[in-house]
């Protein structure tokens, strides 16, 4: 068959795209409306790249046309949130989903060590400095899961390979069980027993700000909050309100409402904030296995079959 595959990736995925055994045709879409590529395209792929999440900030409504000749988009990113409603108009929408589950989870596992031994603390440069200084500890603490995809169940294993106790709680209420994590009946449950509260749940309508207050101050005091969800399932304000109060100890962020804040935002100088500019991905590393799922699920589109990871229109994820 021949295929004409619209792609937002850099120039080596496309490379690798173009030499696949089916030849498709990748052409670039283009840079200021990615979107106008469902003109020429039967597949578009696409990143969270400052057109969409501007086209989703302003309302942009859906172009004349949309979805066009397109027969399946597929999302780099695992969330779908950067971009119009519309988008999942299209015939066939899946995403990236799992792609960077484990550097991801390695990124929830560094803050939490990072909190619990704060080596860079302790650090002695002279005799007179030399003194006992208390560390945390990993092994023995409670790991509290809000969200048991595809991260969740990575930070999951390392928490308990390294002897933490982990509790969770998963929107769908059901799936299969994972050795040494209880899965507790609610979010508040959850935030009630953690010493570490990762956030690994999709930005949605049921999501928006799910950490306000009074979540938050059901938490044990000096809890440490990393989300590596979305910004927009924080309450900033709330979360400030926690820290100034003492009831969490510490909140490192990779992700914001929105990204960047702006300048001179209070959460980038607070003395019990780490913020990162939403890295926790690690895309260089996570690349490959990008690749590796778009070559599958081109193969199953020739093949006359769905792309794996469809997102579900009622969910939005």
């Amino acid at each position: 068959m021949s295929l004409i595959v619209a792609s937002q990736m850099d120039a080596d995925i496309n490379q690798a795209l173009s030499g696949l055994p089916l030849r498709p045709q990748v052409i670039p879409a283009p840079g200021a409306e990615p979107w106008r590529a469902a003109e020429a395209a039967d597949v578009l792929i696409i990143r969270p790249s400052p057109e969409w999440i501007a086209s989703r900030r302003q309302g942009i409504a859906r172009p004349a046309g949309w979805p066009g000749r397109l027969r399946w988009v597929f999302s780099a990113s695992a969330g779908i949130d950067f971009y119009p409603e519309w988008l999942l108009d299209a015939p066939l929408v899946s995403c990236g989903r799992g792609t960077a589950s484990e550097e991801i989870a390695d990124y929830v596992i560094a803050a939490i060590y990072r909190q619990a031994k704060d080596l860079d603390a302790a650090r002695v440069r002279s005799a007179s400095e030399w003194r006992q200084i208390p560390l945390g500890q990993v092994a023995g603490s409670t790991v509290g899961l809000v969200g048991l995809g595809a991260i969740g169940q990575a930070v999951a294993r390392r928490a308990v390979a390294l002897g933490a106790r982990v509790v969770a709680a998963r929107r769908s209420g059901g799936g299969e069980a994972i050795a040494g994590v209880e899965v507790l009946a609610s979010v508040d449950a959850v935030v009630e027993r953690a010493d570490h509260i990762v956030i690994a749940v999709p930005a949605t309508t049921q999501t928006l700000q799910l950490f306000n207050a009074r979540l938050l101050a059901r938490a044990r005091p000096g809890a440490h909050l990393v989300n590596v969800a979305r910004g927009s399932v924080v309450d900033q304000e709330a979360l400030l309100g926690a820290l100034d109060t003492s009831r969490l100890g510490f909140a490192t962020l990779d992700v914001t409402d929105p990204e960047p804040l702006p300048e001179g935002h209070r959460l980038y100088t607070h003395p019990r904030v780490r913020i990162t500019p939403h890295i926790s991905s690690n895309y260089t590393h996570a690349r490959a296995r990008l690749l590796e799922k778009l070559v599958d699920n081109i193969d199953r589109f020739a093949r006359g079959q769905k792309p794996h990871d469809l997102v579900d229109v009622e969910r939005g994820y």
